[in-house]
């Protein structure tokens, strides 16, 4: 009997292809836990932290060992030996599958494949590849575990990987020369996130290749609105000189274009082990202040619509943005003027932060420090 574990999306536990109850909430939190770290040792004090949303009660090492004894008893009666599948470590438990057992290891597999036929120039491969990697979801991830502290942050930074590999899968088509068939993907994935300036080119490119120059000409108009709008800034130096290259008719090179082989070192960085991943933390002030980064992330800058407010005329009006990623918190530039330093070091466009680092904005210093 095949075993497998589902996360993107509600998640479930088949046997056969068939669903298999573990519980309520915090048996199936368990459950999400050890699938995330699949083949690797989860303490019992990370996986209480994970379950009881980082306020487990004093017996949680009796209730842990009860949730596992119930999912060792559902494998059981579904014809699944438990000691092969659920094993005791010497300081937790450990879920021991292969990564085609899990939804998420087969996307993440499909996907490393497609940057890695990308990277080489073989974009039809990469097209399929990143398709295959992209109907492994059936929904948000972790769906049925939203309220988790846990649950919410893998979910928001599987989101930006979703995110990530539809981007790529559309870079391969329009490598392809199917430009066309990509524009209302790419409409609707403007619409859903505005302030995305690498879709834009891409939708400004695919309307272009599709011999629809004043369609993208009228969106380099609407992104260069929404980003005064909301933040400000003007477009970045690729969004600029694609609106020159379509103003003047020239032909556009689709794989000077596509951003497949850029993305594909950030997407095969994949951190599984999540309890080790920075995740939440607070920013001191100058002053002594301390600002909570809040799960969807933290703004920085001189407007009062800033989540941090800086009072420092170097710093740009929308200057800095820290977002959760898989990999832990990421700061990046929005396009500042003076630019962002961390420990000194100025980032192209992102760095993640570590417990103790400096960051530069402006003429101002904060410092990150990791939740403990």
């Amino acid at each position: 009997m095949s075993l497998e574990v589902r996360l993107l999306g509600p998640v479930r536990l088949l046997v056969g292809g068939e669903p298999v109850a573990v519980g309520g909430p915090k048996p199936r939190a368990l459950l999400a836990a050890l699938a995330v770290n699949r083949r690797r040792a989860v303490s019992s004090v990370a996986l209480a932290d994970m379950v009881w949303n980082e306020d487990p009660p004093d017996s949680y090492a009796a209730s842990l060992q009860v949730f596992v004894s119930n999912i060792r008893k559902a494998l059981r009666n579904s014809g699944i030996d438990p000691a092969a599948v659920l094993r005791t470590e010497s300081s937790g438990y450990r879920l021991e599958i292969a990564e085609e057992a899990c939804d998420l290891g087969r996307f993440e597999a499909a996907r490393d494949a497609a940057a890695r036929a990308a990277e080489v120039g073989d974009h039809a491969t990469a097209a399929h590849l990143f398709g295959t990697a992209l109907r492994e979801w059936d929904g948000r991830a972790l769906a049925d575990l939203a309220g988790l502290q846990f649950a919410d942050g893998f979910a928001t930074a599987m989101d930006e990987e979703r995110l990530l590999a539809a981007s790529a899968r559309i870079d391969a088509e329009i490598a392809c020369g199917r430009a066309s068939s990509v524009v209302g993907e790419l409409v609707a994935m403007t619409t859903e996130h505005p302030l995305r300036e690498p879709l834009w080119g891409q939708l400004i490119t695919a309307l272009y290749l599709s011999g629809r120059q004043a369609d993208a000409l009228d969106a380099c108009r609407r992104v260069r609105t929404v980003l005064a709008d909301e933040l400000g800034i003007d477009p970045g130096p690729a969004l600029i000189e694609l609106e020159q290259r379509v103003l003047r008719q020239e032909p556009l090179n689709t794989v000077e274009f596509k951003r497949a082989e850029r993305m594909a070192a950030a997407m095969t960085e994949t951190v599984t082990e999540v309890p080790s991943a920075v995740r939440s933390g607070q920013i001191l002030m100058p002053d002594g202040r301390a600002v909570v980064v809040a799960q969807a992330g933290l703004r920085i800058g001189r407007m009062t619509d800033n989540d941090l407010v800086i009072d420092d005329p170097k710093a740009s009006r929308y200057h800095a943005q820290i977002l959760p990623s898989r990999a832990g918190l990421l700061i990046k530039d929005l396009h500042s003027a003076n630019g962002v330093f961390v420990n000194e070091l100025p980032i192209e466009t992102g760095a993640l932060l570590a417990d103790g680092d400096a960051i530069r904005i402006g003429g101002t210093v904060l410092v990150f420090q990791a939740a403990r």
